[in-house]
Formats: structure tokens, C-alpha cells, sequence
């Protein structure tokens, strides 16, 4: 199947998921969340009104917006799903459909739903796709009004700003339980995207054995490295240094190694968030 229409069918898949987990778990259990959706939900609350047409009707703003602001560069990167998706929710609002409503735990009900979004979202994000909710309206506040602050700092207060206006309407119990959705759903989301593998780092040593350990990684570990060079800030020496992704075991095992060859190393380590080739323990760049 051509690649692009497999991920037409993936995104959607996603769409549908992030519905169902809107209308089925999230609503009838009284529940809200941060970004539009919550804004979405409180707002039809406080009006009796149907919060789908709402969440339309927020789109399509934010969507004029973004072409007046932001150009229609960013436009493009989210004009499909913004007029979309909200169709999508709509005619999924139409199933009257409780999925937990023998489920009294409302911390269980906040994992399901955490999950589900998350699930939903990570399918949308991981085909490189946008729903230009919330995070587009932060880059407009950004640009216009808040250029000392950075996007993601934006987004927080958006989102905070939400949370508190929805506790005036279902309760302060209720943002508390949002919270806890969306830890869920962001860790969903980082599983969704890069997997449940075991957590990478980059490691980077500078040492005078480097023959030692270099052939400690590539014999005993069967850990592939690269070879470059750093100036010394004090005394602007050029000295070779190692750089690799592995394991965080595997960091530990070359730390110890490097300890008994060389107490004057320098090592240092730093959490990965995903790498990709051909090395054990690396994600393919085709499968991923």
C-alpha cells in the first residue's frame, strides 16, 4: 500500500481513538482537561450548548488566526485535521455510549482515558501530522504578545488558565483529576512515539587510554562509537574524545571500565530520547 495513504489511515485511526476517549469515557464521567477541549466542554456546559460545535467553531478561529499571524505556512501544517477532526468528534458524539459506567474509581476512569488520548494522539504526532489545538494558539500568543516567554511556557499558562475556569464549573476535584489524565496521557504519548525500549544515552569520554576503551566498547560490549576532537577552554589543547548512544547499563559497564584504566577521565552522560540505525539496541529508521 502507497505510503501516504497508510498514513491517512493511521491518523484517522488516531482521530477516531482520541473521539471515542472524548465522548465515551471522558464526558460521561463529567470530566475535563486542559486545552481545547476542555475550553470546549466548559464552555457547553455553561450554555447548555453542544460542545462539538464548539471545538469547531474554536478551530476554525484559531485556524484564521494562525493565517493572519503565524502565515499560511503554519496553515498548512494543520489545516487538514483542524477541519477534520471536529467532523470526526461530531458524528462520534452522536453514539450515547458510556465505556467505564461500571466503573465508580474516578482515578481509574482518568488512567483510561490518559491512555486511550494518548494512544490517539501518539498515532497523529507519529505520522507527522498536527491538530493545531492549543499548541498553535500558544505560537500566536508567543509572537504577538508574550515573545519573552517561551512557547512551551505559553502552552502551560494556556492550559492552566483552562483548568481553572473549568473548576469553577465541574469542580475543583475535577482539575485535579485533569492533572492526573495528563500525566497519563503525555507518558502514553512517549511510549506511542518512541516505544516501551530500554532508556538510551548519549555518552561522550575524553581520556588519554582511549585505545583501551574503544576496544572495550567495540570487543566486550559490542558497542559502536565515533571518533572526535574538543578544545580544551583553559588550555586549548585538541584531544580526541568518543562518542556513543547505548544502553544505560551499557554506560555503566563502560564507567566502571574506564575507572580502573584512567581515574582522570572525563565522562559524561546524557539522557537520549530515541536514536535510530543500525546498531543492537537502535530503532530502525524504516520501521520506525
Amino acid at each position: 500500500m502507497n505510503k501516504k495513504i497508510m498514513d491517512y489511515i493511521v491518523v484517522y485511526i488516531g482521530c477516531l481513538i482520541q473521539a471515542f476517549s472524548i465522548v465515551c469515557i471522558l464526558r460521561p464521567n463529567n470530566l475535563t482537561v486542559g486545552g481545547i477541549t476542555g475550553l470546549s466542554l466548559t464552555i457547553g456546559k455553561i450554555f447548555n450548548m453542544n460542545y462539538t460545535y464548539i471545538y469547531y467553531a474554536i478551530c476554525l478561529l484559531i485556524l484564521a488566526a494562525a493565517r493572519v499571524v503565524l502565515g499560511m505556512r503554519e496553515v498548512k501544517k494543520i489545516i487538514l485535521l483542524s477541519t477534520t477532526y471536529p467532523v470526526i468528534l461530531i458524528l462520534v458524539n452522536q453514539v450515547k455510549f458510556n465505556f467505564l459506567h461500571d466503573t465508580p474509581d474516578k482515578i481509574l476512569i482518568c488512567i483510561y482515558y490518559g491512555i486511550f488520548m494518548g494512544i490517539g494522539t501518539g498515532l497523529v504526532l507519529k505520522r507527522g501530522f498536527s491538530q493545531g489545538s492549543s499548541d498553535t494558539v500558544a505560537k500566536i500568543l508567543h509572537k504577538k504578545l508574550f515573545s519573552f516567554m517561551g512557547i512551551s511556557q505559553v502552552l502551560l499558562c494556556i492550559d492552566i488558565t483552562i483548568l481553572l475556569i473549568s473548576g469553577f464549573v465541574f469542580g475543583r476535584t475535577a482539575v485535579l483529576y485533569a492533572i492526573i489524565m495528563q500525566m497519563v496521557y503525555s507518558k502514553t504519548i512517549s511510549v506511542v512515539l518512541f516505544g516501551f525500549g530500554s532508556s538510551l544515552v548519549k555518552v561522550v569520554i575524553i581520556s588519554s587510554h582511549l585505545d583501551k576503551i574503544s576496544t572495550f566498547m567495540s570487543d566486550t560490549i559490542n558497542r559502536g562509537y565515533s571518533i572526535g576532537y574538543v578544545y580544551g577552554g583553559h588550555n586549548h589543547v585538541k584531544r580526541k574524545k568518543i562518542i556513543s548512544v547505548c544502553s544505560l547499563r551499557e554506560a555503566m559497564l563502560i564507567k566502571d571500565f574506564i575507572t580502573k584504566v584512567d581515574e582522570d577521565a572525563f565522562i559524561n552522560i546524557v539522557p537520549t530520547i530515541s536514536a535510530w540505525g543500525k546498531e543492537d539496541g537502535l530503532q530502525n529508521l524504516k520501521e520506525s
